[in-house]
């Protein structure tokens, strides 16, 4: 079952982004499906799935973003830094836990390097695996809390040395959400709320479960729900929550909509687009401070996916051209999986 709308004033264009969306919507197998479209600010919105619409529309649900929370995190870092109230170059460990020892390599670990993967810290402390295993497909993190992650981070040896590798770690995002709380004395969830979802206007997107019927329900691969993802001290990594609508006015923020009017705001949003370091075999792609950057026959593409344990979303902008995609499935990964490249393609296939 499907619909098709679109929103703010049709345009030409539309009934072909519709046909578009429409396509790619039958190469994704899930219970929900969502795929919106901005080009320079007119909405095309396709929702879909194997399973019944409820009450509430999909777009209108709030969806799991995982990892695709790490946007929100990083443009949270850079208007902090855009304020003076941190740096980049300000070290972790200092303002996260002034005078305690550390090793050196952590000590030399910098905000910039936590937000750009380029840490040394590993994936997950090595500490999370022996109590996740056991509730991997049901609550992996919600029994390790945010003075676990601080303490694993405090007692760290990484792998490298902090600038010289990339390597994608959830635990040093999250070590991020902690030290910018740290030196603000706001709790990362209220600093997020303050300082990118209400200045964006966001008023759709949060940290948290929302009330009962707001929020898209997970599945497993054989369809099976899944419950609400906690993910424990791991937040600024992985706990944003949104509607499709609202990822739309997120992207659309980078791509020059409206205004802020905090001028901070604004070049904050110019910050995290602007390509940073190279990464990926042969250093193949850049990476802004917390975006995938690469190539297209449009121009260069921006995006970030995620999955939990029962959803996934995929965010994506072209500067070039004023298009931005949102997509969010209630299904998990699994290998054969269409979802990213499906929305991807949507991202860079089309003029």
């Amino acid at each position: 079952m499907t619909d098709v709308t679109a929103v703010r004033v049709d345009t030409p264009g539309s009934p072909a982004t519709a046909r578009l969306l429409a396509e790619a919507a039958r190469a994704v197998d899930a219970p929900d499906l969502v795929l919106a479209v901005s080009r320079n600010g007119v909405r095309t919105v396709h929702t879909g799935g194997s399973g019944e619409p409820g009450p509430v529309p999909r777009e209108l649900l709030g969806h799991e973003l995982g990892s695709a929370s790490k946007p929100f995190a990083g443009l949270l870092l850079a208007r902090l830094v855009a304020q003076g109230r941190v740096r980049y170059a300000d070290r972790a460990a200092d303002l996260l836990a002034p005078g305690f020892p550390v090793h050196p390599a952590v000590r030399r670990i910098t905000l910039r390097h936590l937000l750009t993967h380029t840490s040394g810290l590993p994936g997950l402390p090595a500490d999370f695996y022996p109590q996740a295993v056991p509730r991997w497909s049901t609550d992996p993190y919600g029994g390790y809390p945010a003075d676990r992650v601080v303490r694993a981070f405090l007692r760290a040896r990484p792998r490298h040395r902090p600038g010289t590798r990339w390597h994608y770690s959830n635990f040093a995002v999250s070590v991020l959400g902690h030290t910018l709380a740290a030196a603000t004395g706001t709790p990362w969830e209220v600093l997020l709320h303050q300082q990118v979802l209400a200045p964006l206007g966001l008023d759709a997107t949060r940290v948290r479960p929302g009330p009962e019927g707001a929020d898209a329900v997970g599945h497993r691969r054989d369809g099976t729900p899944v419950p609400a993802l906690d993910t424990g001290g791991f937040a600024a990594a992985g706990a944003v929550r949104a509607t499709p609508l609202d990822l739309l006015t997120f992207l659309e923020a980078h791509l020059g909509g409206p205004d802020p009017r905090d001028p901070t705001l604004s070049a904050a949003l110019t910050d995290v687009c602007r390509p940073l370091l190279r990464r990926g075999r042969r250093h193949a792609h850049t990476h802004t401070l917390t975006w995938f950057h690469h190539p297209s026959p449009y121009g260069p593409v921006l995006f970030h996916a995620g999955a939990t344990l029962g959803q996934q979303a995929f965010l994506g902008f072209r500067p070039d051209t004023g298009l931005a995609v949102a997509a969010t499935a209630t299904r998990r990964v699994h290998r054969a999986d269409t979802f990213v490249a499906t929305a991807y393609g949507l991202l860079t296939e089309s003029p």
